[in-house]
């Protein structure tokens, strides 16, 4: 089935001799199970990409399809559509940065979200307590991000943003803060998520050693995406 669409997609910053084209015609289809890697080195447009995926950043033009929704078309948003509702409700967001809230346990950062949508109670701890076994992590559910390692502060950052059962994992550079085994571990979980979860996910990353076993590859270079015949 069919997540997110994109077609024609572009982004332009500035105007006049400051114009730059981060994005141009930018067109990708993820469907529920994929697993999608970006690459590009810096500058390419990868970040820019994912902010227009993830509803974030306005596109300069093109069209956005998401769950069978149109969500932007030409050059505005569609009216009616609530985009915060649909980032906290459909979307879980995974960065290079793990962000997690330095003075609450790894339980209440995967529990935050989950409030955000209204789960409490003995039902959104049940959640929490089975994410964080998922993710293997289950027995720091009480210590604080500062007394974990960088691998485990990912796990519980990923844990996160599985919490509201997204179709859509968007994960900006989630291993470049790890070492080699550590980031590949990561991108082995995301592959179960993908595959066992049914959530499309979408990677950006630099580094071609943690692609193993991808659906699709595609490379973006000045702006153009370029698909990666496997």
């Amino acid at each position: 089935m069919e997540v997110l669409r994109i077609e024609g997609l572009s982004k332009v910053f500035g105007s006049g001799r400051l114009e730059v084209r981060a994005l141009e015609d930018i067109n990708l289809t993820v469907s529920a199970g994929d697993l999608v890697a970006l690459l590009g080195p810096s500058g390419s447009g990868k970040t820019t990409m994912l902010l227009c995926a993830s509803l974030i950043l306005d596109p300069t033009a093109g069209k956005i399809i998401f769950d069978g929704q149109t969500i932007f078309q030409k050059n505005g948003w569609s009216g009616g559509v609530d985009i915060r509702r649909i980032r906290r409700e459909k979307m879980g967001f995974i960065f290079q940065a793990h962000n997690l809230i330095p003075f609450l346990t790894a339980r209440q950062n995967v529990l935050f979200p989950l409030s955000l949508v209204g789960l409490k109670g003995d039902a959104s701890q049940r959640r929490v307590m089975e994410l964080l076994g998922y993710m293997e992590i289950a027995d720091r559910a009480d210590y604080l991000p500062a007394l974990l390692s960088g691998g485990e502060q990912q796990r519980v950052a990923i844990a996160r943003a599985l919490a509201n059962n997204p179709r859509l994992i968007l994960a900006d550079e989630p291993t470049a803060s790890l070492d080699t085994v550590r980031g590949k571990k990561v991108m082995e979980l995301l592959k179960k998520i993908a595959k066992e979860n049914q959530s499309a996910v979408i990677v950006v990353t630099h580094d071609v050693r943690m692609i193993e076993g991808f659906d699709y590859v595609y490379h973006l270079k000045d702006g153009h995406l370029h698909h990666q015949v496997n």
